[in-house]
């Protein structure tokens, strides 16, 4: 008979068990036929039932008759108890709920393979570099001819693509009154090819759409983007939308389930990398990824020496064009970089790289908080074990061997941690989503695929089958170990199971603490960040990201037509003043330079610059100090148009007056700046302003150049409103559209969300370590409380005839939870060792800090006394309230 057979007979016990009945009656009437009486064939063929419990266990599979008993005995079990029941479930299920939370946020942004062929053999260019702090630091852009480079290096060994950085982008398939938003990625035209997908409807990108800087306007739209959008319209193929100054048409619709390379990032359309028209040629403009898929018989460290070589003969050949002043170091930075072969195949993408330590810190943070639940649900189990001594000295007194009893109480706890797991799953298809929504920027959301498929699926079994052992095993084999002649005599002496549990609470404690100081470390960061002055202000800004349709030659605007353009806005009811810049204070964007003095030598840190207008200061509210604001008539340091140095008016900051004045007056002086063609010109200083922050908010207030905007073909309108900006937006883009003269807004912002953009991060780190420290601190107290009320109930005895020979209320609180609070004392003082070590650790690992002052260490001892406290008030004020002679009646 085969196993399967065997196991279908485990699960139809009646249907076999008639079947034998037949087979044997079947036997006695063949021997009454052959003349033998009934009684006769009974006694020849011996015992029916004994004959037929043979037969069932060989046309059985015994073990799975063993399993299934056990569950079903398992399971009334846990009916008896619905109070300790529901308490171990709803104590795992918010701890697994958090771990699988966890998983789904590290799966699908770190481990999840892309849906392309082949994705292992995927790699993506780094090079070594130094951030602005000067710390060693990994980055991944390439400008265009640098990509060209790489490319004819490693023709023959490995196919390289263009993906570019996937961004947020105003478009419309009308007016502009109808503007969206949606998700772009420049691709290669090959890149669909080398990446193995075929189109849903209509066709991909072409290598042919691929050759001619801005020369075909084409787009590929995602399988996701054609759904929720068209709701899968055939006719979708073939549209237009336009974005910024160009229009594209749809040619067709990439296959389901692929929404670009970027996790975090759901793609809406591709385009090809040529329509990137303005930045092909430029070597400064780093806006893309190189990919690779390596060929057969090619190795990646063959591929990796001749792209470093080339890439090094690039940048040694772009640093002959750097300014004489320029440091030796950075340029031996920059040419030295070393460059590396990532692996691509759960693609790349800021988010990864922003938030890959704090997933992982969370991760251990969760299984903390899952360690404490199954300590927690561990000292139930055995408390619960205690009172069934001797149902199990019975069991082993009948023949039951000790494998058996682990099995059964393993499988009454797998039953446990299954619904747990179930309701987890729950918890964590409901807490996934809000979690996500909290690291969304308001201008540019964070989009996962979070599918609930195998991965997820698997995850929760194994995390089952874990937790099952966790919490499971140590009370199975302390409870199978019972011998039946003590146990019949009343039990073994509850001192050492005490101990188990007093020490499980001393666990429960320590890493208690460690979640605590892990909170407290990143509330902290979060409040100290979000307490920073920028030094201009936020309220009523609204941002309007402008450009003007052209290339760099025909779209560049002077200053006057941006004024006009300005003088537009400022007419709109609602508008009390506006002014504009190269780009907007915390937008990410930067330019940096060296200045020179007369006797002094050149920082090895470079200084901020940035164009604002006349007017912009006073917008952004950054407060003059000394000197006076630009006039119109102002021009910015620079060159003529025979190359010749011409001199400009500059502001400053107090940063910058520190750094190179010593604090002093610095409106009158001067400095040189490095312009076009290595030519020194000089930067005449007309004002000081308060400090402000530029890039981030993390950085100290840098020194900072502000220089007059002459012309340019983008520029970013900050506009101060009078009441809130938002409903605001769609009058102030008409008014920017009807200007003419090929002006439009590209995307709209408020510099309040640029500033609240730049804290998502801590802000998640805070919300989210703050919640599992409280479910940690509920679990840690629920366990006290259980010991406290089991060690009460056990010596109820005992406390009654201390009570009746005259002991006082004190003497009983000390005696009955003496022990237990020098385990807290204990678990106490591994969880401060612990916690200021893994608090120190993740400082240094995310916020490059040593840690915090040691005084908040009073925060978390204090909410862990007062939590001790009242859990161990019912059980004690119990015990001290006992009344004797019922005491010395219970058993």
């Amino acid at each position: 008979m085969s196993l399967l057979s065997r196991i279908c007979n485990v699960f139809g016990k009646d249907r076999l068990r008639r079947e034998l009945d037949e087979e044997l009656a079947d036997h006695i009437e063949e021997a009454m036929r052959a003349g033998r009486s009934q009684a006769e064939a009974e006694r020849a063929l011996g015992s029916a039932w004994r004959h037929r419990e043979r037969s069932m266990d060989i046309k059985m599979a015994t073990w799975m008759e063993s399993l299934r008993a056990d569950l079903v005995f398992g399971f009334r079990q846990l009916r008896q108890r619905p109070g300790v029941t529901g308490a171990a479930i709803l104590s795992l299920a918010l701890a697994i709920g958090a771990v699988t939370t966890a998983f789904r946020l590290t799966d699908a942004v770190l481990l999840r393979p892309l849906p392309v062929a082949d994705p292992q053999s995927l790699f993506v260019l780094a090079y070594s570099t130094v951030d602005e702090a000067g710390k060693a630091s990994e980055g991944d852009g390439f400008a265009y001819p640098q990509f060209v480079e790489l490319k004819d290096a490693v023709r023959d060994a490995a196919d390289v693509m263009v993906v570019g950085y996937g961004g947020r982008n105003d478009i419309t398939y009308g007016s502009d009154e109808e503007m969206e938003k949606a998700y772009r990625q420049y691709l290669s035209g090959t890149a669909f090819g080398l990446l193995g997908l075929q189109p849903a409807a209509g066709r991909l990108l072409t290598a042919a759409e691929d050759q001619t800087p801005g020369g075909h306007p084409v787009a590929v739209i995602s399988y996701d983007y054609w759904t929720s959008r068209f709701g899968r319209d055939p006719k979708a193929v073939g549209r237009t939308f336009r974005q910024g100054l160009t229009v594209y048409e749809i040619v067709g619709v990439a296959p389901e389930g692929f929404t670009g390379t970027e996790p975090g990032t759901m793609t809406d359309y591709f385009i090809p990398a040529m329509q990137n028209g303005e930045a092909i040629g430029k070597a400064n403009w780093t806006w893309m990824r190189i990919w690779a898929r390596l060929r057969p018989g090619a190795t990646e460290a063959a591929v990796q020496q001749r792209l470093q070589a080339s890439l090094t003969a690039h940048r040694r050949e772009r640093a002959k064009g750097f300014a004489a002043d320029t440091p030796k170091v950075r340029v031996e930075q920059f040419v030295s970089a070393e460059l590396r072969l990532r692996s691509a195949a759960a693609g790349v993408s800021g988010i990864q790289k922003n938030y890959r330590e704090p997933l992982l810190i969370l991760g251990a943070v969760v299984l903390l908080v899952l360690f404490i639940a199954c300590a927690n649900v561990a000292n139930l189990l055995t408390a619960q074990t205690a009172s069934r001594e001797k149902e199990m000295a019975l069991r082993v007194s009948i023949g039951a061997g000790r494998g058996r009893l682990v099995q059964l109480l393993l499988l009454e706890c797998l039953l446990l941690a299954a619904s747990a797991t179930l309701l987890g799953l729950v918890l964590a298809w409901w807490w996934t989503p809000l979690v996500v929504g909290m690291i969304n920027p308001a201008d540019n959301p964070v989009r996962l695929n979070l599918p609930a498929d195998w991965r997820v699926g698997g995850f929760a079994a194994l995390l089952a089958l874990g937790v099952t052992i966790l919490f499971g095993m140590g009370p199975a084999l302390r409870a199978s170990a019972v011998r039946p002649m003590m146990a019949m005599k009343g039990g073994e002496n509850p001192r050492g199971r005490r101990r188990v549990m007093h020490a499980l609470i001393a666990v429960q404690v320590a890493f208690c603490f460690v979640v605590h100081f892990l909170a407290g470390l990143f509330v902290g960061t979060f409040e100290r960040l979000s307490s920073q002055a920028t030094g201009f202000t936020t309220e009523r800004m609204i941002l309007l990201e402008t450009g003007v349709k052209g290339t760099s030659e025909t779209g560049t605007r002077p200053q006057r037509e941006w004024a006009e353009v300005a003088e537009r806005i400022r007419e709109t009811p609602g508008v009390e003043s506006v002014a504009f810049s190269s780009w907007a204070l915390l937008s990410g964007n930067a330019w940096s330079s060296t200045v020179r003095l007369p006797n002094r030598e050149i920082e090895a840190r470079e200084n901020y610059f940035l164009e604002v207008s006349p007017g912009w200061l006073k917008t952004m509210g950054i407060d003059l100090t000394r000197g006076r604001d630009f006039r119109r008539e102002e021009r910015a340091p620079g060159v003529d148009a025979e190359k010749r140095p011409t001199e400009g008016a500059v502001i400053v900051n107090e940063a910058f007056a520190r750094l190179y004045f010593d604090g002093e007056n610095p409106v009158g002086r001067s400095f040189e700046t490095i312009a076009e063609g290595n030519v020194a010109v000089r930067n005449r200083i007309v004002g000081c302003v308060r400090d402000a922050r530029y890039r981030t908010i993390r950085e100290v207030m840098p020194p900072t150049v502000y220089v007059p905007l002459e012309k340019t073909q983008w520029a970013t309108f900050a506009v101060k409103t009078a009441g809130a900006p938002g409903p605001m937006a769609t009058a102030l883009r008409q008014r920017v559209t009807s200007a003419g003269n090929g002006f439009r807004v590209m995307n709209v912002t408020t510099q309040a969300e640029l500033v609240s953009n730049q804290m998502i991060r801590e802000r998640l780190l805070a919300i989210l370590s703050v919640f599992f420290a409280i479910v940690a601190l509920a679990l840690a107290a629920v366990g006290l409380y259980g010991v406290l009320n089991y060690a009460v109930l056990q010596r109820r005895r005992e406390i009654g005839i201390r009570m009746a020979l005259g002991a006082r209320t004190g003497h009983i609180a000390r005696h009955v939870g003496g022990e237990l609070f020098f385990m807290l004392l204990v678990g106490s003082a591994a969880g401060l060792g612990m916690g200021l070590a893994s608090e120190r650790f993740v400082a240094s690992l995310l916020f490059g800090v040593s840690g915090r002052d040691l005084p908040v260490l009073a925060t978390p001892m204090a909410t862990l006394l007062v939590v001790a406290i009242l859990a161990a008030l019912p059980p004690l004020v119990a015990a001290a309230r006992m009344d004797p002679a019922r005491a010395l009646r219970s058993e």
